[in-house]
């Protein structure tokens, strides 16, 4: 059934998000009221070592990557059955096996989950970047408000920019298709039938049951770390998302507190100027509160949500891998028990599942380090940014109670001067 297309006009509000509003706060002096000027930054030393850093890095992919995506101009379309977003993915490639340098394509959430299916089923130890989830955050009151739809394009441009820089995943058919083909549903019909896909459910269960004999050490190691891993990531991300919780309602206790300050000053004549600067001072500390919260919100909480997902996908792989092997076992344990004349068959079969799971290991051990490295540049640029926003966040609250406290100070030397004319 075709739908109504109603453009969604998120531009603005998109380019006021994608901004990289930290990159100027350093070269500006917050003034005070004597008309001196705020020391430089002790972070503003990080800040342009960041900045040269991530500048050195991009000139570094702009010279090796080839293939270049941007998913963006989400499209609402309104249905007899349903309301869902489309969004512009726009390719970029000098890849040999591209018929074209450019291609732009429109796809639905439900296309990139389709992707993602094919990538894990085809190399299922590798490491797939995750998809945000597919329903509504906590909080939402709106499933497609603004702020939702843009939370999610940010991350469907993530998550196929992660695939782009896969040395394996980048070179899938399935991956090409995806950003090549202007309608999918042909191809998404040749995946595997659901009776093939319930005997492989099976099968995992069955294996992960009988549990394995022997998992290499390294593995246990890994599934040690991935566990302690997503503890910490888990705990992280509620913290933040708690102090965010907390710091919105100091923001409207703020926000209540500075009127009261304005209307005591009208009852309490020698005391109205301190008054109404203090309501200035708490009224200016409510927005610079309100700008940490969007950046701890827009920077912070995505980076760790991001990785909490990540926890979950690494357990995934790590549990394929165990069926792999589980199943290897299985089989090797039935060719010992069989009679002669099956011997051949099985030993094929034993073979195969061997292999299988040499090539298993190999994959993840290769994309495990490759993993680590991405996470960790990931979360350090995450938590830079916010330290230096906490630290630019500080600052700005200082001055404003520092000039305020200036210009209180002024006022005895100016009333003495005062009495001695009269």
């Amino acid at each position: 059934m075709s739908g109504q297309t109603v453009p969604a006009d998120f531009s603005g509000h998109m380019l006021d998000l994608d901004e990289d509003e930290d990159l100027e706060v350093f070269s500006k002096n917050t003034s005070l009221a004597d008309g001196g000027s705020m020391p430089n930054s002790p972070s503003s030393m990080v800040n342009q070592y960041t900045l040269q850093e991530e500048e050195e890095e991009e000139e570094q992919d702009a010279n090796t990557k080839d293939i270049f995506i941007t998913v963006d101009n989400p499209e609402s379309h309104v249905t007899a059955i349903e309301t869902f977003i489309m969004y512009r993915v726009v390719t970029k490639t000098t890849r040999g096996e591209f018929d074209s340098s450019e291609y732009e394509v429109r796809r639905r959430y439900q296309d990139f989950l389709w992707l993602r299916s094919r990538l894990e089923e085809n190399h299922p130890t590798l490491i797939v970047h995750p998809l945000p989830e597919k329903f509504v955050m906590k909080g939402m009151v709106e499933r497609f408000n603004d702020d939702f739809i843009e939370t999610r394009r940010r991350a469907l441009h993530r998550f196929l920019n992660k695939i782009s820089e896969h040395p394996i995943l980048s070179f899938s058919q399935h991956f090409k298709v995806f950003l090549t083909a202007q309608e999918l549903q042909s191809h998404k019909k040749q995946g595997p039938g659901f009776l093939s896909r319930m005997g492989d459910t099976v099968r995992a269960v069955a294996n992960s049951v009988r549990g394995l004999r022997s998992r290499p050490e390294e593995f246990t190691q890994m599934q040690e770390y991935v566990e302690d891993f997503s503890n910490k990531i888990c705990s992280v991300d509620k913290v933040t998302q708690r102090i965010i919780k907390e710091q919105r309602e100091y923001v409207d206790e703020l926000k209540q507190c500075s009127p009261t300050y304005t209307q005591w000053s009208g009852s309490e004549e020698e005391l109205a100027e301190p008054l109404k600067g203090v309501a200035g001072c708490v009224e200016q500390c409510s927005k610079e509160t309100e700008e940490q919260i969007h950046h701890l919100s827009e920077v912070l909480v995505p980076a760790l949500h991001e990785y909490v997902l990540c926890a979950e996908t690494l357990k995934a792989v790590m549990r394929r891998r165990d069926n792999i092997q589980a199943e290897f076992e299985a089989k090797s344990e039935a060719l010992a028990s069989r009679k002669v004349d099956q011997e051949a068959q099985l030993q094929d079969e034993v073979d195969a599942l061997a292999d299988r799971v040499e090539q298993a290991n190999n994959a993840l051990k290769g994309d495990w380090s490759r993993w680590q490295s991405s996470m960790r540049t990931d979360l350090k640029s995450a938590f830079l940014s916010t330290a230096e926003k906490n630290v630019l966040y500080y600052e700005k609250c200082l001055a404003v109670w520092e000039s305020f406290l200036l210009s209180q100070r002024a006022e005895p030397s100016e009333q003495k001067d005062g009495d001695d004319a009269s």
